[in-house]
């Protein structure tokens, strides 16, 4: 069952709900004010003619009953038929109209029973000649051997047929007014249902578009109030929005990941064509003098010492990458070093002393390393040496001539290490990108060797560390790259 069905049935439901206590009630009510009006009138007639007979009976010198009798006038009357029951004598007085119509009012037993243990009056529907006719019982007392005995029954009836038509017409009325109400109301309300459902109908028809094709720029278009409908459509093109930059960054992950893969497979391959082809040379020299008596020439032994070099050289190459690879690996798996307090400063004077040591043609300067007396950090040794040495020769390899420098400094809660050469620097347009792995400026490619691991690794340590870097760089003028590690400062015992 469609939403638009059930909204239509919980609103045509409601409404001849609604309707059939409405008509019930007013039904009721006017029912209920024409007979009491009715019964009134009756009832005082009734009244005022019982007062009549017992102030005649009581004036009478004749006896009980003989003189109980209807007054003349009441004999003409046309609006109400009276009729009084004697009840010694067993015998009715009508009035003129009911002598008229030669009709007889029912007096059933019960009713004079009834009478006799008191009741002061009451009113009965009955039928008289297919008639309908309310009929009010008043019981008329008198004094009999110095007791009240009821000595007659006066019956006051008038046809109520009139208003029973009326009352079967107000009914069908009714009914009928209110099924004609609750067919339209349902009519209207099913188009009212279309219309205001009109727009969750376009957010499935473009929920359905984007599930069956890519395009994920397709929004839905609304421009109606901002009541639940317009806030459900916000929200889906919020998510809609969100899938989109989620998919586009999946997607660039993707990239990322087939050109890591492919970065990866050249720089592995370059190190291993170069001790293939060194291999095959020793394998040829090897077969010219296995078979030979004579020693190698000097220049066979330079070419095999050469050889040698290079592939030594390389092995350590690809050590390092797979080292850098197998440490971003754990980056990516989400494995926790393992830390313990540091004390910086005689880290960093290691790091700096064999700093001196790594080939290089700039200068190496080292500023004060006081600003880190005392100093903690809660980190990993191996990590934090090593993020130290990408850093420096990074600034020996891109400055081939010119200074590089170290400096620290401390701030309440972190210590600063800033390491600034008068390199080849970087276009404004690399410097989001010198985090990202086997990435490398334009003007470094070629130039200078490497992976592009470094700085990855370095950002992935210092993001363990809690801690963060800045880069300031110029085309042709240099780089600075300011650490900030969280530290203690504890008081030296």
């Amino acid at each position: 069952m469609s939403l638009r069905l059930r909204l239509t049935l919980w609103y045509s439901g409601i409404l001849a709900l609604t309707m059939l206590l409405f008509g019930i009630v007013l039904y009721f009510f006017l029912n209920y004010f024409l007979y009491d009006q009715i019964r009134q009138d009756v009832k005082r007639e009734a009244g005022n003619t019982s007062q009549r007979i017992q102030k005649s009976f009581a004036l009478s010198q004749k006896g009980l009953v003989v003189d109980l009798e209807l007054e003349s006038r009441d004999f003409y009357s046309t609006n109400t038929f009276l009729q009084l029951y004697n009840v010694a004598l067993k015998s009715f007085n009508r009035s003129a109209n009911l002598q008229f119509y030669d009709v007889t009012l029912p007096l059933a037993k019960n009713v004079i029973e009834r009478l006799q243990q008191g009741d002061d009056g009451f009113f009965e529907k009955t039928k008289v000649l297919g008639q309908d006719f309310l009929i009010y019982h008043q019981p008329i007392w008198g004094k009999a051997n110095g007791q009240d005995q009821l000595i007659g029954i006066l019956q006051a009836a008038v046809p109520i047929g009139s208003y029973e038509r009326t009352s079967v017409t107000l009914r069908n009325t009714l009914f009928i007014w209110a099924l004609l109400t609750i067919i339209v109301a349902a009519s209207l309300g099913w188009f009212l249902a279309r219309k205001a459902l009109k727009p969750i109908e376009r957010v499935i028809e473009a929920a359905n578009q984007i599930g069956s094709g890519d395009d994920l720029e397709k929004r839905i278009l609304y421009e109606g109030p901002l009541d639940e409908i317009g806030r459900l459509t916000q929200t889906i093109n919020g998510m809609l929005s969100r899938i989109q930059i989620t998919y586009l960054e999946l997607d660039e992950a993707y990239r990322a990941q087939r050109r890591f893969v492919s970065d990866a497979s050249h720089e592995l391959r370059t190190p291993l064509t170069t001790i293939r082809g060194n291999v095959d040379l020793l394998e040829k020299m090897w077969k010219q003098t296995s078979g030979s008596t004579e020693l190698s020439t000097p220049e066979q032994m330079q070419m095999s010492l050469e050889a040698m070099h290079d592939i030594a050289g390389e092995a350590q190459r690809m050590s390092r990458l797979v080292n850098d690879l197998l440490a971003l690996a754990r980056a990516d798996a989400g494995i926790l070093m393992e830390k313990k307090p540091i004390e910086m400063l005689p880290l960093v004077q290691e790091v700096t002393r064999r700093a001196q040591l790594l080939e290089h043609t700039a200068v190496w300067r080292v500023g004060e390393l006081d600003a880190l007396d005392n100093a903690v950090v809660q980190g990993n040794r191996d990590y934090l040496q090593q993020l130290l040495f990408i850093f420096i020769e990074n600034a020996f390899k891109y400055t081939p001539s010119g200074t590089v420098s170290f400096e620290v400094s401390s701030t309440h809660n972190f210590i600063g290490i800033q390491i600034t050469d008068t390199g080849i620097g970087m276009d404004k347009e690399d410097i989001p990108h010198i985090f990202d792995r086997f990435y490398r400026a334009d003007l470094s490619r070629g130039l200078t060797t490497g992976t592009g691991l470094g700085l990855s690794i370095a950002k992935w340590i210092i993001d363990e560390h809690g801690g963060s870097v800045e880069v300031t760089t110029r085309k042709d003028e240099g780089s600075s790259f300011m650490i900030w590690l969280p530290a203690n400062f504890p008081l030296p015992v």
